[in-house]
Order: structure tokens, then sequence, then C-alpha cells
């Protein structure tokens, strides 16, 4: 609509003119009154007090609220009325406003959603209207005289508008200012929990005595499934084929409700109760908007609280199992996870419904094939990578599960039991679907690298001990808390060309893949060497050299023994130290004691020295060694230790290589509640001769 233009002031000779500048704040409603009432004082218009303070009142609140710049008061008194003129310096376009005709429904209603305070313009002022500017805008009003007719346009120095209607004071069936006032005036209680029907019958039985209304009701549908309910009543119900007074409250959707009063729709009774209904429609949308804040911050948590569960699962079909029961019954009857395959094949993975004994028909149904059936519209959802709907008997929706670009297949989930969802539970479920799409992904690669982690560990370990008539050889191996690394730790048992075995456990520093490849590489060279013939200071010399020129920062502690028979049914043992901690020799008639020297760590440096220690094994006697993931095991700041390990190991006396192995295990791994650090080993070598 083009701008208007405002009122002039040069038929207002004969009269007062006040202008006044004020500041944008809460006093300035107030400071624009008292210039007003000063002018009507000085002009002898004291009939138009109370519609001239109220409107005045309405603009410069609006001004302030919806400009927030300082405003001009301009009011122009005459012979025959008043008008006022306030004006704000915030740029807007000459389409945001609007002149108002207090005949034009239409527009009004438009008015309505952008300032409801103009309705009370349009019922009192003679005229009104808008004035742009280069530096903001103005809303102007025109209070005439009762009885008095306005001049013709120009003759007062003010355009008229071509929505002018007459005069206020000739509708005599119009409400007075003092009924409007008095609506405008009541407000909720601001400390109830729930003030909104207080406040709604409140407004209902004030407009329904002044329009002498018999009884009246208001509806409120919220949307939430419930329908519309009753949220205030006054009187008693209307009787059938009476005439009702009927007015749409102004909310936005998913809110709708209207007022509803048994009195005709006269010309008093309406304005009161289109104005009765902005009122309350005000306070519903202040109602629905916090309602929806609080519910998207209670959407806000739930995510937050899904994603920890499912980020703190790491097994697939866990996951998966997850996903229905966070979505049942919060934003569901029922939920089905379906993963495809490599093929798109989809296979449901778990679901879920609010009633348990629906589950087998849930199954069913989901079973079901052909073009119409649910599994039809899941592969739709899946290949189209978009929401599909489903129809009956199971009505909801299918979100694909989308991860990293890959398609994981998808989330079924059923309507409400009361309603069907809306955009915000829609957006919280699709948010949900990628999630667990995410979770899901994540899991399977866990998993993958939980595979190649322990096929790799294994490779690095021998699948058996070998058995040797005379000689018992057993092993416990607990990898680290993370079983999707590869830990360092490794032993062996290799026969020796001269007819002895081999006794090899190591730790190279560090996990992971790069640890794990020397771990291969010093597990090989040993292998290779010792098929050569080499003897064991050799041995350790040329892996030395190995790992030196290799660098990569990557070192390796090792124990060598070599074992075979001796004198008469005693075993000799010749045993070798690199770096690793001591074994722990341990008696058949009792007692524990370290053995053996150390020797230096291999990669570290260019020579090393490794003396040799030569032991003899009684028969029931045990060799016992270990890595450093036994004796470093934590309990807080507390270490296992050698002494305790050497401890527990003396009243082991006498019992076989697989029991000594196996006590060992578990009297390091009870010491702490916590997952291991680092890898565990033990290995035992026994003399089982009789």
């Amino acid at each position: 609509m083009s701008a208007e233009a405002g009122p002039a002031t040069a038929g207002a000779r004969d009269g007062a003119v006040r202008r006044v500048r004020l500041p944008a704040d809460r006093r300035t409603p107030a400071a624009a009154r008292a210039v007003v009432r000063s002018v009507l004082t000085e002009s002898h218009l004291d009939e138009l007090a109370n519609e001239a303070l109220l409107l005045t009142t309405e603009l410069t609140t609006n001004a302030v609220e919806h400009a927030g710049t300082e405003l001009d008061v301009e009011v122009v008194a005459d012979e025959i009325g008043l008008t006022v003129t306030v004006s704000d310096f915030a740029p807007g376009s000459g389409d945001e406003l609007t002149v108002g005709d207090r005949n034009d429904s239409t527009e009004i209603n438009e008015v309505s959603v952008r300032g409801r305070g103009l309705l009370l313009v349009d019922h009192f002022a003679s005229r009104w209207g808008t004035t742009y500017l280069p530096t903001g805008k103005g809303v102007w009003f025109r209070l005439d005289r009762p009885g008095v007719d306005p001049p013709a346009a120009g003759t007062v120095g003010e355009s008229t508008p071509a929505s002018a209607g007459p005069p206020t004071g000739t509708d005599r069936s119009a409400p007075s200012a003092s009924a409007m006032s008095e609506l405008m005036q009541t407000a909720p209680d601001l400390y109830a929990d729930d003030p909104l029907p207080d406040f709604a019958a409140s407004l209902l039985s004030r407009v329904a005595e002044m329009v002498g209304a018999a009884g009246g009701t208001i509806r409120l549908d919220r949307g939430d499934g419930q329908g519309s309910q009753v949220l205030a009543r006054f009187g008693r119900p209307p009787r059938p084929g009476s005439e009702l007074l009927r007015v749409p409250l102004t909310v936005h959707r998913p809110y709708a409700g209207e007022l509803e009063l048994d009195a005709a729709p006269s010309a008093y009774a309406q304005p009161l109760a289109v104005l009765t209904a902005e009122r309350l429609s005000l306070h519903l949308e202040n109602d629905r908007l916090r309602r929806a804040d609080v519910r998207r911050q209670v959407w806000l948590t739930f995510l937050a609280e899904a994603s920890e569960l499912l980020a703190q699962s790491l097994d697939v079909d866990l996951t998966m199992a997850l996903v229905p029961q966070l979505v049942v019954p919060r934003l569901g009857q029922w939920c089905a996870v379906h993963t495809a395959d490599e093929w798109g094949r989809l296979r449901l993975a778990a679901a879920s419904h609010a009633d348990e004994s629906m589950l087998p028909q849930l199954h069913k149904v989901l079973a079901e094939t052909g073009p119409d059936s649910i599994q039809a519209r899941l592969r739709e959802a899946s290949r189209s990578a978009a929401q599909i709907p489903l129809g009956g008997p199971m009505e909801g929706f299918a979100v694909p599960l989308i991860a990293r670009g890959q398609r994981l297949g998808t989330l079924a989930v059923g309507r409400h039991q009361r309603h069907r969802h809306d955009p915000d539970e829609v957006a919280v479920l699709e948010d949900v679907a990628r999630r667990a799409a995410l979770a899901i992904e994540n899991a399977r690669i866990h998993a993958e690298r939980r595979r190649v982690a322990q096929t790799l560990q294994q490779s690095l370990l021998p699948p058996v001990l070998p058995v040797v008539d005379g000689i018992g050889f057993a092993a416990e191996y607990v990898p680290t808390g993370d079983d999707a690394e590869v830990g360092g730790d490794f032993y062996d048992v290799v026969p020796l060309p001269d007819g002895r075995w081999l006794v090899v456990i190591g730790d190279v520093s560090g996990k992971g893949v790069q640890a794990a490849a020397v771990t291969g590489l010093v597990r090989d060279v040993i292998r290779v060497l010792v098929g050569d013939g080499k003897p064991l200071p050799e041995v350790l010399a040329r892996l030395n050299e190995t790992l030196v020129e290799r660098g990569g920062g990557r070192y390796c502690t090792l124990a060598l023994a070599a074992v075979g028979p001796g004198e008469g049914d005693r075993l000799a043992v010749s045993l070798h130290l690199a770096g690793h901690d001591r074994p722990v020799l341990l008696a058949g008639a009792g007692g524990a004691e370290f053995v053996g020297a150390g020797g230096t760590a291999l990669g570290l440096l260019d020579t090393i020295t490794s003396p040799t220690a030569e032991i003899t094994l009684a028969p029931g006697d045990s060799l016992i060694f270990y890595t450093d993931g036994v004796t470093e095991r934590r309990r807080g700041r507390e270490l296992f230790g050698t002494d305790r390990l050497r401890d527990a190991a003396a009243p082991l006396a006498g019992y076989s290589a697989d029991v000594v192995a196996a006590r060992l295990r578990a009297a390091a791994i009870n010491f702490s509640v916590e997952p291991p650090r680092d890898d565990i080993a033990v290995l035992v070598l026994r003399n089982d001769a009789t």
C-alpha cells in the first residue's frame, strides 16, 4: 500500500500545538499523556480526555516496544478536536504499515497481527493513519468533539486517508473507553504456575457481563492430540438454536481456538469480543512459545542423553538394539531398525513396541513382502535416502540410516497412539536416525579393528606350545583393555638344532601396528638365527644391530632360555636377559627367588651386554617368565611389583606349569578392578621328571 500523507498543522493556528521529543523507555507513555492532558485542558477539550489518553498510551507504548528509538510526539488542538502524532526514527519499508479503516475487518485483522493496540485506535479515533518520512515513520489519530461533523479534507489542515470512517462520537452503540480499558487492564497472575485458565475465566466473565451474555466458553486446541479443550466457561451452556457470537483466537499452529458468547453479534458486543480474543491470544502465543521452548530444551536433553548412550556402545548388535528402546514410547508406538547388506537387502536387526503383546504382529507385518508392503517402503527409503511415509496397518514413516555417505539401513517409527508426529518430533527422529547411523558405523569400524587386532595378535603368538617329554610349558596372555589395539608382548618356544628348546619372552615398546611390526621382526629374526645354529649371544647382538639400523625409536626387552637335559633327571637352563625382568625360580620343595643377571635392552645402543646365567632345575622346579604388564599392574598409585609376584608364586610349589601360569595371571588381574593398561604375559617352564 502506498504511504498516506500525515496531518498538517496549518489549520491549528487558532488552537494549541505541543511538540516534544521523548526517550524510548517505560516512562515515555506517562510523559506523552501529560503533554496531551495539558493541551486538552488549555483547549477545553476535556470530554475527549479518556479516549485521547488511552490512544496516546497505545501508540507510544507500541513505538517504544517495536521501534526502540527516540519518539517525537506532536499534539495539535483546534476548536472541534485533537490530533496526536507519534513518530519514531526506525528505518522500514512503507509496505510494513497500513492506514487503519474501522469498517474494513480484513485490514484490521491484518493490522492486529502486527500491533494489537491499533484495534483501539481504529475503534475510538475519528480518523487515523501513518506518515512515512526519510528518517522514520509516524502514526497519528484524530478525535473530534461528539456531535460535530468532521470538516472536509484539508479544512483543518490534515489530509484525510481514503479509509476515513465516521467519527467515533456519532456511534452511540459502540462500547465506551472505560469498558475497553477494563478489558485491557485485566492481566494474568505472574506468580501462578499456570495463569492461563484463571486469566481466561476472568476475561470471559468480564466481557460476558459487559455484553449481557447468558454464558460463554473459550476453547483451545494445543495440537497435542487431546483435541479441543474448554479453557474457561461462564454461565450456562447456550440453548439450542440461540444466536451465538463466535470470535476465533488469533494464535499460530498448532494452537487453535475460539471465543463463544451466548449473545447477539451487535455493534457493541462484537468489538468487545474481538478485543477479548486478542488479549487472550497474545498470552496464548506467549504460552505456546514458552511450551515450545521447554519442549525443545527437553528434546535437546533427550538427544544429548541418546548420543551419550549410543557412544558408550561399541558393539554392533547392542547399538542396534538400543535405538528402538530410545524411541519407544517417547517418539512413537513402535520402532524397527533394519540393516542393509552389500546388495541392498534389508534385515530386521531390532524392534520394539510400547505394547509387548503386539511384537509378534509387528514382526509379522515387517516380514511381509509385496509392492504395497512395509518392506517395499523401507527399501524405497533406503534407496532414495529420503523420508518415506508408511501406510496401514502400522502407520508411521521410515528414515534412512546414513553415516559417512554409506547407506546402512532404515529406522522405521510408528505414529503416536493419539496423534501424528508434529514437525519438532519429526526433526528429532531424523536427528536420532543420524546419530544412530553414526553409532552403528562406529561400532562396525571398531568391530573390524578388533578382528584385525586379534588376528594380528594371534599371528605373533604360537597357536600351541610343544609337548616335550619331561618338560612342561604353559603360558597365559591377557591383551590390554583396548581389545582393538595390538600389544607388544610376545612369547615363543622354538626347537634348537642341538635338540634343546629355546624359551623366548619379550616386550616391544609401545602398542599398535608399529609395535606389532617390530614384534614380528624380532620373532622371525630369532627363529632364523637359532635355526642356523647361531649361539644365543650372537643372536642377541645381531638382533640389536637390526633394531638399531631400523630406527623408529622402538626397543625391545628379551629373555632367552635354552633348556635341555642335565645330569640325571635335572634340566640345564642357559639364561640370557636383554633388559628384561629376572625370572622367578620356584623350587619344587618350596621357596621362590629371582635368578639371572640383567642386560642391555635391544635397539637402544650399538653394543649390548647380556651375561649368561646357568640354572639347574630339579624335578618339580619351575622357572617363571613374565612381562612388565604383570609387575606394573596398578591399583591407584600402588603397583603389583616384583615382590608381590614372588610372594604369589611361592605357595604354588609342586603345581603343574598350567596351574602356576593360571594362578599368577589371576593374581595380577584381581589386583585391580581396572582393565589392564598393558599386555600381561606369563610363561612357565617346569621340570616334569618324576
